[in-house]
């Protein structure tokens, strides 16, 4: 497990050391996972926590703990809000994520590595897409986690690009069900991916 990860957990399991929601710090000085992880691996003042813009601090959390930018944002969401979070969002997905959470970490990844002009190509496909929710499968963290704008393209095109992550994540976790209906991967090829198995595939060329 990762050094820094090891010492949240630690921290996490202390009895005043469960992490407030809904701020990076408040005015008590009480601060939500990712707070916690920028003053106590990252070394950052209670100054800093109160005026960093909120991607600003999803990235460096990203970087601090060696996940992708989309699952900082998931600690930050889930926070302490379900039984042995914030813990679990780090050292097991799965009870947040599902049984598919290995292949939606390597797909969160893989958003950390494109550049703007493959958000670009994306936005470019997705903006014409159906943005309807036929599966219903992903949980509401999941899907906000991907909904959100860490990427480093502007304007619309990031929001448009963004949403297509996001059913991108949910086909992913409802692959299943998708098959059993009949139903096409519609969202994954916009990433050239054809199925949550290529996902894994790519990944295997990165370790």
């Amino acid at each position: 497990m990762n050094p820094a990860i090891k010492t949240l957990v630690a921290k996490w399991a202390e009895p005043d050391g469960i992490p407030i929601k809904g701020f990076l710090i408040g005015p008590d000085g009480c601060m939500c996972a990712q707070g916690q992880a920028l003053h106590y691996i990252g070394g950052w003042s209670p100054d800093q926590l109160r005026n960093v813009i909120q991607s600003v601090a999803d990235r460096e959390t990203a970087r601090l703990l060696d996940i992708s930018v989309s699952h900082a944002i998931l600690l930050r969401l889930v926070n302490d809000s379900r039984p042995g979070a914030p813990s679990v969002v780090l050292t097991d997905p799965a009870q947040v994520l599902g049984d598919q959470a290995e292949t939606v970490l390597a797909f969160w990844r893989h958003l950390d590595r494109m550049t703007a002009e493959q958000w670009t190509a994306v936005w470019a496909v997705a903006r014409d897409a159906a943005w309807a929710d036929p599966w219903a499968v992903a949980g509401t963290a999941a899907r906000d986690a991907a909904w959100a704008d860490p990427w480093a393209v502007a304007g619309t095109a990031a929001g448009t690009a963004a949403r297509a992550a996001a059913w991108a994540t949910s086909e992913i976790q409802g692959a299943r069900l998708l098959r059993e209906s009949g139903q096409p991967f519609t969202f994954l090829p916009m990433f050239g991916f054809a199925d949550p198995e290529a996902i894994l595939a790519k990944e295997a060329q990165h370790d």
